[in-house]
């Protein structure tokens, strides 16, 4: 579905001969207006016109795309990768679940060689990152942390504790002292929400 700019009330967005008059729409001399303010939005349904609806700005899909950050939590790992669950594109929550993945190669920029993904991550964690290459309906999001302001920015201690960062590769219990590996990053101002 393509995403075109935003819409105000009465707007005409083109002519029935081009599309279908979809949700927040309606139709008049052979126009389709906006009955809202939003987004435009058209979907080809299988009809021989696309569909062009009008939704509101909360209910327009925002999409991981290729640079952004993203906040997402660590769902498994493997020697290879840890696949992730993406939940903000920058501040914005997802409304749907995407996928990721973050290779092994991808964790950090250098030595990537002797990367261990489970010296880098554990499920739980939630983690920075930047979305390399675009994923479809059956495959992930490739994501790196292979820049400082990337890596884990919350992980807890098997204690259950939230762990502190003490360097750019351990976190450290409070409760516990007990010291954890992770690919930490060193978070930007813009980054931390009270």
């Amino acid at each position: 579905c393509l995403n075109i700019p935003a819409c105000i009330p009465s707007e005409r967005l083109c002519s029935t001969e081009d599309c279908i008059p979809g949700t927040g729409t309606y139709l008049r001399h052979g126009y389709i207006f906006a009955s809202l303010a939003g987004y435009v939005l058209r979907k080809n349904e299988g009809e021989e016109l696309p569909v062009i609806s009008v939704v509101r700005e909360t209910e327009a899909q925002l999409l991981p795309d290729v640079g952004a950050i993203v906040t997402c939590k660590v769902t498994s790992i493997n020697p290879r990768f840890a696949k992730v669950h993406i939940l903000y594109v920058g501040s914005t929550p997802l409304k749907d679940r995407f996928r990721g993945t973050i290779r092994r190669e991808d964790v950090r920029a250098t030595e990537k060689d002797k990367v261990e993904t489970y010296k880098s991550f554990r499920p739980g964690d939630i983690v920075l990152a930047k979305v390399i290459s675009l994923g479809d309906v059956q495959s992930n999001y490739l994501l790196t942390t292979a820049e400082n302001e990337l890596g884990v920015v919350v992980a807890h201690s098997e204690a259950g504790a939230q762990m502190v960062p003490i360097s750019w590769c351990e976190m450290q219990c409070p409760r516990t002292h007990a010291k954890e590996f992770r690919k930490v990053a060193r978070v930007q101002p813009e980054y931390l929400q009270a």
